[in-house]
């Protein structure tokens, strides 16, 4: 089935489910959950056109959770990051399929690494926010450059929304905006590159369902977890799996 064994798609999708489980639990780091788990067994390339269709889905339903309405004034205010964004994961994106197997795996590794290693050390990136318009532009570069290769950006967003001091529930809408749009500009970008294509879509697809169950499961556990720990022991197996990353690229 997609070209994969049974073994395969069953861990395919436990990492799915892990990771929409986490995003609806914490609201962050699916992503970077499902390329460093997929990327454990599948080749990276692979990897990253898996996990396309099934973040769209569940940041398409984060972000429409308070209506369209809110979701749209959301895009409008944050315009300048958006466009940016969108713009440089168009470029990032066609540097994937010429980059070594290993340059990508360690690519991956190694924010996901420095990620979850700092914010276990209680160390959190932020952006000198007095000059709005340009804090969103960097942001848009840097999470634009990362996600374009690894559909990871979610970090510094984070930086930025914390160094603006936004509340929580607009933080949440404006993750699920930027996370959203940003996943559209990915898909849109690998259908150019070749990452996304007749071969690899299927298993993306297939994915999706997963990844909503997961994502509302995640949603209707909220309130219930003691989210510090929850989150610290998600860090530490971001920390691992990316470790594994940095380490498949060092033996190839």
């Amino acid at each position: 089935m997609f070209g994969h064994d049974l073994t395969v798609l069953a861990l395919a999708v436990a990492v799915t489910v892990f990771a929409s489980i986490v995003k609806g639990a914490v609201g962050f780091a699916m992503p970077m959950i499902m390329i460093s788990g997929l990327a454990s067994f599948l080749p990276a390339e692979q990897a990253l056109a898996a996990l396309i269709l099934p973040t769209l889905a569940t940041n398409l339903a984060q972000a429409l959770r308070q209506g369209w309405s809110a979701a749209i004034a959301t895009a409008w205010e944050y315009r300048r990051l958006l466009i940016t964004l969108c713009v440089v994961i168009a470029l990032a994106a066609q540097a994937v399929p010429v980059m070594p197997q290993a340059v990508l795996l360690a690519t991956l590794g190694l924010p996901i690494v420095a990620f979850a290693l700092s914010q276990l050390a209680g160390w959190q990136l932020r952006f000198e926010a007095h000059n709005r318009a340009r804090a969103e532009v960097v942001t848009g570069i840097v999470g634009g450059f990362f996600g374009g290769i690894s559909g990871v950006w979610g970090p510094p967003t984070i930086a930025l929304l914390i160094s603006l001091d936004v509340e929580k529930r607009e933080n949440v809408r404006v993750q699920g905006v930027v996370y959203m749009i940003g996943s559209a500009m990915l898909l849109a970008a690998h259908l150019g590159s070749g990452v996304a294509n007749a071969e690899t879509l299927p298993l993306s697809v297939f994915l999706s369902v997963p990844a909503l169950a997961g994502l509302w499961f995640g949603f209707s556990i909220q309130d219930r977890l003691d989210a510090r720990r929850f989150r610290r022991w998600t860090l530490i197996v971001l920390a691992i799996s990316g470790l594994n990353l940095v380490r498949r690229a060092l033996t190839l």
